[in-house]
This record gives structure tokens, sequence and C-alpha cells, in this order.
């Protein structure tokens, strides 16, 4: 029943959420006419940047699972399901000026996350999902970008301003981007920073909460109503975090550079840097110094995870797309990636699009990915009481992967079909099946659709 009104409530929200979109694109809409009425008839033509409003949707439904839950400590299920829906608006305030609202939900189930408090509904098991509030989530994000381009086209200007909230986060983001097209438009060389501004309302394994309000932890009612197994004299290792607050900076360079007709190269290089509370609070560390104790088949927590409070990112790529004929083109693409906790990255791409008539495009592609595990990183009962940081996330330890991905789309420069008063211009599908060498799989399906306002 608690799941059914969790659910009712979460598709009541995005019910909400998605009448607010639809209000931004009347406002905009009715903004966008506004500008164009308005503009001054003597001026000599100029093509503008956009000629009118558009309007994309992208929705996309997300699986994974796996058998290294970080939320119980690198064992269990890592199953989740997550559904998203999108509004782009795009909006020609005149012939250079281009506003954009991005607005974004996102709803996902857990069973990894539901056991953050295992023992809700029955017997307590890493390995089966929990009823509780936990199990399930909703996120969502809004996003006001504007953009100015000069007369001749050769500078774009734009700035952002971003809000995104869950249930256990809230975060505003700012950031801005310039670029500048020379040699006859066939060089491209750009600048952009962000700032991420987040707040955690932390939330910790249920088991440990007693432990952090002092007195006896144990004669808090979860261990009164339940018998402890192993070690019976369980005395975790925990402390609440002092600070909730984490702030993200980002700086990109870009450099394109038309080599050929047929032929396009680029390279990008990202430094990121993170401050604040970078671990995730309700995932769990077992101590192998420590004996096991146990609720049913469930393992207590020795400690949370616990990381560095700084993180330093560099990762550096290049793109190489070549156009082989009308039929065939290919795309590359290649980064390195490293940071200061000790992970390193490689990461390689191939898409071949193939242009079966004019309208339609199929997209077969791959990716290989292999990382090095971080300092911190260690598996299942493989930490020490004694260190000063621990993580059992698998996503933090050494893997290779491989991603396998097929999609078809349409294009209607003209968008001869209309859905009330827009046309629409494209529809994109695509599917992507992700693999670990370990037990983790994924797959995931999107869909975008290109409406253009008459």
């Amino acid at each position: 029943m608690e799941e059914k009104l969790e659910a009712a409530a979460a598709v009541t929200n995005m019910m909400a959420m998605y009448k607010n979109i639809l209000l931004f694109i009347g406002v905009f809409a009715f903004a966008n006419v506004y500008s164009q009425t308005t503009q001054d008839s003597t001026k000599v033509y100029k093509k503008r940047v956009l000629e009118t409003t558009e309007v994309d949707f992208l929705t996309s439904y997300y699986t994974q699972d796996g058998d290294n839950a970080a939320v119980s400590g690198g064992v269990g299920t890592e199953e989740l399901t997550d559904a998203t829906g999108t509004f782009v608006v795009s909006i020609p305030l005149n012939d250079d000026d281009v506003l954009t609202i991005d607005a974004g939900v996102s709803a996902y189930t857990s069973a990894s996350s539901s056991n953050i408090d295992p023992f809700d509904d029955g017997p307590a098991d890493p390995f089966q999902a929990s009823s509780g509030a936990s199990s399930g989530d909703l996120w969502a994000n809004l996003t006001g970008s504007y953009s100015h381009s000069s007369d001749d086209r050769n500078d774009i200007w734009s700035a952002k301003l971003s809000v995104s909230s869950e249930y256990d986060y809230f975060s505003v983001g700012i950031g801005g981007s310039y670029t500048k097209l020379f040699n006859e438009k066939n060089t491209e060389i750009s600048v952009n920073g962000n700032v991420y501004i987040d707040t955690w309302n932390a939330i910790y394994p249920i088991e440990l909460r007693p432990f952090g309000e002092g007195g006896d932890g144990l004669s808090n009612r979860l261990f009164a109503q339940n018998t402890i197994t192993g070690n019976s004299n369980y005395n975790p290792q925990f402390s609440a975090f002092d600070k909730e607050g984490r702030n993200s900076y980002s700086l990109g360079l870009g450099f394109s550079q038309i080599l050929h007709r047929n032929l396009q190269g680029s390279i990008a290089i990202d430094f990121v840097q993170q401050d604040g509370l970078l671990s995730t609070p309700f995932q769990r560390v077992y101590f192998g110094d420590v004996a096991d104790s146990f609720i049913d088949s469930f393992h207590l927590a020795d400690a949370v995870e616990r990381l560095s409070d700084s993180r330093s990112k560099i990762a550096v790529g290049g793109r190489l797309n070549w156009y082989l004929n009308e039929i065939f083109t290919m795309r590359t693409f290649y980064r390195y990636y490293s940071d200061d906790w000790g992970v390193t990255s490689h990461t390689a791409s191939l898409e071949v699009p193939v242009k079966i008539t004019d309208k339609f495009t199929l997209y077969p592609s791959y990716r290989f990915y292999n990382q090095t595990a971080a300092d911190y990183f260690r598996p299942y009962e493989a930490a020490l009481s004694t260190d000063e940081y621990y993580t059992s996330d698998y996503d933090l330890s050494e893997y290779s992967a491989d991603q396998f991905g097929f999609g078809v789309s349409y294009t209607d420069i003209f968008a001869k079909m209309h859905i009330w008063q827009f046309g629409l211009k494209s529809v994109d599908i695509k599917f992507y099946k992700y693999d670990r060498d370990s037990t983790f799989s994924s797959n995931i399906i999107t869909a975008g659709f290109k409406f253009l306002m008459d």
C-alpha cells in the first residue's frame, strides 16, 4: 500500500512538473511572437541564428542490475529502474539572441537504495529489495540559458542558471561560455566554465543512526525488536558528517578544425575541482578487523563511506569525424582521464551513421572503457578500522566495460508532419547495452522529438 501511495505521489509530482513546463512553453511562445512583431522592418536583412521556436521532448528508460551494491558495502542487489522526461524550448528573441529553457524530471525505483533501511518489512537480505521510503525518489531540474551571436556569427557568448532538487540534496549552478570562429569558420576555439553549489540532507544507514545520537545505541527499538547474531556487542565506528555542502568548479577548453572537406577534428581539455562532502552518507563499509554483526541475513555496517573532501580531475579528449560518402560517416572519439584519488581511465568509441534514405539514418556504435581503482577503494570486508579513507563503491574499483548501441533517426527539415501547431522536424531513437567485466550490466533506450512552432 505504501509503495502505491509513493508511486501515486511521484506521478502527481511529475504531472505538476509537466504542467509547469507547458506553461513555460506558452509564455515563451508568446514572447517569441511579440519579439518578431516588434522588429524594426527598416533594418537590413540578417539571417537569424534561430529561425523559429524549437521544442524538444527527450525521454529515456534505464535499467541496471548487479551484485555489488555500495549501499550494502559492496554486496547485494544493484537493481534500479529510472524513467526521465525533459522539455527543451529554444526561443529566438531577435536575430542574434536565443533563450533556452530546459526542464526535466527523473523518477527511479531502486532495490539497492531501499536497503538504507532493510528492516522495515520482514527478513532483511542485501539481495532483496525493501519497501521503505528510500526505495524510490523524484529528481527535478530547471535550467535557463541565454546566448548571443555577433553580426558576423564569429563570436558566441552564453550564460546559464540551473536549479535541481531531490529528496536528499539541492543544487544551484551557474555557467557561461565563449566561442570564436575564424579562418572562414573552418577553425573554432571555445572556453566554458561552471560552478555548482550543492547541499546534502545526509541520510545514514538505519542501524547507525542511534549511535550518532549519544547514549547506548543498542537500546534503540531496532535492536530491542531484533536479535543480533555473530558479534552481539555491536559498536560501529560512526559519527555524522560536520558539513553537508559540496562545491564543484569546472573549466573546459576546446579546439575544432576542418582538416579537409570530408574530415573534421577536435580536441578538448576539462578541469574539475570539487570540495566538501564527496562521500555518500548512506553507503556502508565493513572492516576486516572487526567481528561481524547481523540481523537476519543483513550485515550491520561498521561505518559509512569516508572519502577525501577534495578531488581534482582532468580529462583530455579528441574527436575525428570522417565523411566517407553520401551513405557512410565515421565518428571516432578517445578520452584520457585522471584524478588525484588514483583513478585513471581510457574511453574509446566508434559510431558509423548509415544514411539509408534522405530522411532515415541508422546509428550502430561501440564504446570501450577501462579504469584503475581509486586509492581508497576496498572490496567487501577489506577496509581496516585504522584507515583514514575507505569506500566499497564498485564505481571506484578497477574494471573494463563494453557498450553496444544502435539507433535510428528520422529528419524532415520542412517539418511537413504536424501535431497541433508544431511541425515535427526529427525523431531519434537509440538503444544501448552496457556490460562490465563484473556482474554489473545496464540497458537504456532514449527517444528525442524535435518540433518547430509555426
